[in-house]
C-alpha cells in the first residue's frame, strides 16, 4: 500500500482509538460518581438496566480498541490491507468502511457464512 494511503489509515485509527478513550474515560468516571440513593424499586431497576447497557458498549469498544492497536500495528509492520486468509488485497473502500478489517470482502463473505452454516447445525 503506498505511504499516503498509510498516514491516512494511521491518522484514522489514532483518532478513533483516542475517541474510544476518551469516551470509556467519561463512562468510567459517569459510573463511579452515581452515588444516587433512589428509593423507588423501578428507578433502581431503571439505573441497573442504564448501567448494564452502558457497561456492554463499553465491552464492545474495549474490543474495538484492540483491533484498533492491531491494526495500527499491522501498518507498522507493513501488513496492513493486505487479507490474512488469502494473501490479496482489501479494497481501499473497505477499509474505509471497516479500518481495522483483517479480511477481503470475498474471504469475510466465504468466513460469515460457515459461521451461518455452522450455527444452523
Amino acid at each position: 500500500m503506498e505511504r499516503d494511503r498509510l498516514d491516512f489509515f494511521r491518522t484514522l485509527l489514532q483518532d478513533r482509538l483516542r475517541a474510544l478513550l476518551t469516551e470509556a474515560g467519561a463512562t468510567l468516571g459517569d459510573l463511579t460518581d452515581e452515588k444516587e440513593n433512589l428509593a423507588d424499586a423501578i428507578d433502581l431497576a431503571s439505573m441497573e438496566s442504564n448501567r448494564d447497557f452502558q457497561l456492554r458498549i463499553r465491552d464492545r469498544e474495549r474490543v474495538l480498541i484492540h483491533k484498533i492497536k492491531e491494526a495500527l500495528s499491522r501498518i507498522d509492520d507493513g501488513e496492513y490491507g493486505t487479507c490474512v486468509a488469502c494473501g490479496g488485497e482489501i479494497s481501499d473502500k473497505r477499509l474505509v468502511a471497516r479500518p481495522v478489517a483483517t479480511h477481503c470482502i470475498d474471504c469475510k463473505t466465504e468466513l460469515e457464512q460457515l459461521e451461518r452454516s455452522s450455527r444452523d447445525l
